[in-house]
């Protein structure tokens, strides 16, 4: 079990300085930490100044990069052998951070999975449960959180995956898939998510379509067949289907059928190429 003086917090802040003071001071009281690191992530207000006078180390960016960039850099900044990952905007209890940090050590990598209720709307509820369903289906394991931030992990795995981490908002699905499909230790501990202070910075029509392309690339980075070799099967079934009717009815076989045949062929080419590509990208690693 790791204790809270191997534990480096990171938390990304972009414009909190409403509250960021309170969150650095909350965490401190909690436990003693090995540090406390807010990454200022190019805000306009007083986050850097509030993070710093509660007793932060404060890494700041030049200008906005994103909350993937921000975690990415207090990942590297951090020399705790384990990193827990604390949003800014004071949604996550310190009593849920010992908690998360208590299960490390036995496990690689622990998330806090919010419950349901405590998700700000119905939109974002059904967009969440759907990726939940898709990444359980990818991994082939229950996966009742996939885009929570809260997350505790051991530094050195975190810092193997930090190539693949985008900038934007799609750092915890990534390295969530990351991590199971390396083989690491990964538990969910059920958290409830307090309502945050100040407006979230997802907007459903800004991000609705690179949410999509994270779907994408979760689908070629990690379990391509399982996508793949379904859509194979079904357009093969087609093709086949389509053509011994067409046998029948018309005694001949039609250029639709060879297409969705030949289309199938493709896609699953695709796929077992992109399979093997997956699987040498974690078996190559270090």
């Amino acid at each position: 079990m790791a204790e809270p003086s191997q534990v480096s917090i990171v938390i990304p802040a972009f414009n909190e300085a409403a509250v960021i003071g309170t969150v650095v001071g909350a965490l401190a009281a909690a436990g003693q930490w090995h540090e406390i690191i807010v990454v200022d992530d190019g805000s306009a207000d007083e986050t850097c100044a509030q993070a710093a006078a509660a007793g932060a180390t404060v890494v700041r960016h030049p200008y906005n990069k994103g909350n993937g960039a921000a975690v990415k850099s207090g990942i590297r900044k951090a020399s705790g052998e384990y990193v827990l990952i604390v949003d800014g905007d004071g949604q996550h209890s310190p009593e849920d951070a010992c908690r998360l940090v208590s299960r490390l050590g036995v496990y690689d990598l622990v998330i806090g999975a919010r419950s349901s209720s405590t998700q700000a709307t119905h939109t974002r509820r059904f967009g969440n449960s759907a990726l939940n369903g898709f990444a359980s289906y990818l991994t082939g394991r229950e996966i009742p959180d996939l885009t929570s931030g809260f997350r505790a992990g051991r530094r050195e795995y975190l810092r193997e995956f930090l190539h693949l981490l985008p900038n934007g908002f799609s750092t915890p699905t990534t390295t969530t898939l990351a991590f199971i499909k390396a083989g690491y230790n990964v538990a969910f501990e059920p958290t409830d998510a307090r309502p945050r202070v100040g407006n979230s910075k997802i907007r459903l029509a800004r991000d609705g379509a690179k949410f999509f392309v994270i779907i994408l690339k979760i689908v070629t980075l990690f379990s391509p067949l399982r996508v793949f070799l379904p859509i194979a099967l079904v357009t093969f079934s087609l093709g086949v289907l389509y053509g011994i009717w067409n046998v029948f009815a018309h005694s001949r076989i039609p250029n639709g059928s060879v297409v969705l045949i030949l289309f199938a062929a493709v896609v699953f080419l695709v796929g077992l190429v992109s399979e093997q590509i997956s699987a040498l990208r974690f078996e190559g690693r270090q």
